[in-house]
Formats: C-alpha cells, structure tokens, sequence
C-alpha cells in the first residue's frame, strides 16, 4: 500500500562500498515521485557516495515549506509554477526552474472493481459515486484532471462525485482502500510494482496542459555544490533516457 504523505525515504549505503563525501542532501519531491526518487537515490549513492533524505507531498505544501525556511537543498515540484514562486521569493540558486521530467495523467481502478474493464466511459456510469483526485489548487496532477474533465465535457457529470485529496499519491490511496471507485493518478504511481498488482490503468488524452516538472536548488543549502551536481544528473541524457521505465517522459 502506498504511504502516506508526506514520509521520508533515506537511501543506504550498500555494505561494500562506503559514502565519498558523508554528505546528505534534502529532497523535497512532489508526491508522484514517491515510487520514483528511491531507486535514483540509491543509484545516486552507488555512483557518488552522497546520501538522498526525501519528503513527499503536494507541490503547493512543499513551496510554502520552502518558503517559510524549511532546511531543503533541492525542492522537486509537479509543475512549473511551483517551483517559480520560490524563484520569486529569491530562494533559488539560478533565475528559472529546471525541467527535469514530464508527467501523464492516469484514470486507475481496483482489478476487483466492478466497473472493470476500465475506460473513460466509466467516469458517468451511475455505479460510479466517488472520483478521487488531487487537489487542484496545490497539486499539478489534480489541476490537470479537472482540465481533462473539462476538455472533455465531463466536468458537470463528474463534479458531484469528486473526492478532493490532498495529493495524488492519498488520490491512490483513497481508490486502492475502496474510499473513491476510480482516481486520477499519475502514472508513476500507477507504474508502481504494487499498484500493477493491484490495478490497472487507462492514460488520459493530452487534452490537459503538460505536466512540465520542475525543480529548484535552494539557495540556502549547506550542500550546495552537492546540490547543483545533483540537478545536473537529474538533467543529464543517461538519467532523462530512463525515466520511461517509471511513467515519465524526458523534459520537454
């Protein structure tokens, strides 16, 4: 079952091979990273012996995290806009977000549901009632879903049936636990080892605006060249050709 948010993921040390430098760089991830960011920090420490401490949560909760003084090195947003507000506040070390990733938009389901087989067409059955989705205010994946609805002229039908999380990885939660019959999810967290297990997913047409992902290094940090060179690797071509295997496109 997928944790709730926000929890904190410490990379280890594998027992032959000792940290280079001793140093720990504070993450803060946007909540669809959750099955994402543990497998890059322990490849992150193999290759250079710095340790990755990462918190999740919405994107909207971890700016204002940041803003207020929080001790983060590197904050990972879901979206652009996010990680601006902490370059506006002249927190950030350089004058825009980095684009690190792009996301897509899932609608999952339950493989005992009883509205399999999944599709669409079952966000207006009238066995469905409950519709979980991130909240749109302060979670780029709910922002984008009630942009799907609504491109897709299903805001009216859907509204009273949707149940406002707080991010989209409790938007999950709330589906696998029987809370909500269907949920907009990331597809990293539907990608997810445990949610293939338990789900299935249909992906949402690009009708909603991209889910540009975008971090920043904080200016503040103790860690700061640490912090630098790891965005740098985040962007780098070996790390952007990967992320396909976690539901993530290359940043465009």
């Amino acid at each position: 079952m997928l944790m709730e948010s926000p929890m904190l993921v410490q990379a280890q040390t594998p027992p032959n091979q000792k940290s280079s430098s001793g140093s720990t760089l504070r993450i803060a991830a946007a909540a669809d990273l959750q099955p994402v960011m543990p497998v890059l920090a322990r490849e992150y420490e193999q290759q250079t012996g710095v340790k990755l401490e990462v918190s999740f949560g919405s994107s909207s909760t971890l700016a204002t995290q940041v803003l207020n003084g929080a001790p983060v090195d590197v904050f990972l947003g879901a979206d652009f806009s996010f990680p601006e507000k902490v370059v506006a506040a002249g927190l950030a070390d350089g004058k825009l977000p980095v684009a690190y990733a792009t996301g897509k938009l899932v609608l999952w389901a339950r493989k005992d549901s009883p509205i399999q087989p999944l599709s669409l067409e079952q966000l207006t059955n009238p066995r469905v009632t409950r519709i979980a989705v991130a909240d749109p205010e302060h979670a780029p994946y709910g922002f984008a879903a009630s942009q799907a609805l609504l491109h897709l002229k299903l805001a009216d039908q859907t509204k009273p049936k949707l149940v406002t999380a707080e991010n989209v990885a409790q938007a999950a939660q709330f589906v696998e636990s029987g809370n909500a019959q269907l949920g907009f999810i990331s597809l990293t967290l539907a990608k997810s080892e445990h949610m293939q297990q338990v789900g299935t997913y249909v992906l949402v047409p690009f009708v909603y605006p991209k889910i540009r992902q975008c971090g920043v290094v904080v200016k503040s940090s103790h860690h700061l060249p640490e912090a630098q060179k790891f965005m740098q690797w985040l962007i780098s071509p070996k790390v952007q050709d990967s992320f396909t295997r976690f539901g993530l496109d290359a940043a465009s």
